[in-house]
C-alpha cells in the first residue's frame, strides 16, 4: 500500500521554541498516524528534518509498498531530492541522518513539495507540539545544531 506522509516543523523565532507534527494517512485518506512534539529550542530547518526523521521511525512497521513524504519546506525537500546541495554544517548531519533512515527501509521514499495550504494538517500539529511543551513518545533521540 502507498502511504501518504505530511511533515512539518515550526520554529517560533529562528532559532526559537520548536515543535515538529506529521500525518500518515492511506491512498483513500484513512488515517494511520496523527503526532505532534516539542522539541525545545532550535531552527526551523532542523524542526523540518527532525519531523522527517521522527516520521522515517514511526513509518518502519507499517505495511507500506512505497512512502510519500508530502512538506511545505522547499530547501528541505529540495536537499532530499538531490536538487540543492547541502551546505550548513548541521543540516549535513541531518541529511546524512535522513538518507541513512530511508535506505535502511524495505520501501522506497518519495520527497514531494507543496504549497502551505496543503500542509495544514501538520502545521498545526507541529504548532500544537510546541504550545504543549510535550516531547516526543520513544522515537530517535534527535539534537543538531544548525551552524
Amino acid at each position: 500500500m502507498i502511504l501518504h506522509a505530511y511533515t512539518d516543523g515550526a520554529s517560533r523565532g529562528n532559532p526559537g521554541e520548536s515543535g515538529i507534527g506529521m500525518i500518515v494517512q492511506t491512498p483513500e485518506g484513512g488515517l494511520l498516524l496523527s503526532e505532534s512534539g516539542y522539541i525545545g529550542r532550535t531552527t526551523n530547518n532542523i524542526a523540518e528534518y527532525t519531523a522527517v526523521l521522527t516520521l522515517l521511525d514511526r513509518v518502519r512497521p507499517m505495511d507500506c509498498s512505497r512512502l510519500i513524504i508530502h512538506s511545505d519546506s522547499e530547501l528541505m525537500v529540495r536537499q532530499m531530492t538531490g536538487a540543492y546541495k547541502v551546505k550548513n554544517g548541521g543540516l549535513k548531519e541531518c541529511h546524512t541522518r535522513a538518507r541513512a533512515a530511508i535506505a535502511a527501509l524495505p520501501f522506497p521514499v518519495e520527497f514531494r513539495h507543496v504549497p502551505r495550504e496543503e500542509n495544514r494538517g501538520a502545521d498545526r500539529l507541529a504548532n500544537e507540539g510546541i504550545d504543549s511543551r510535550t516531547p516526543l513518545p520513544a522515537g530517535p533521540q534527535v539534537s543538531f545544531t544548525d551552524q
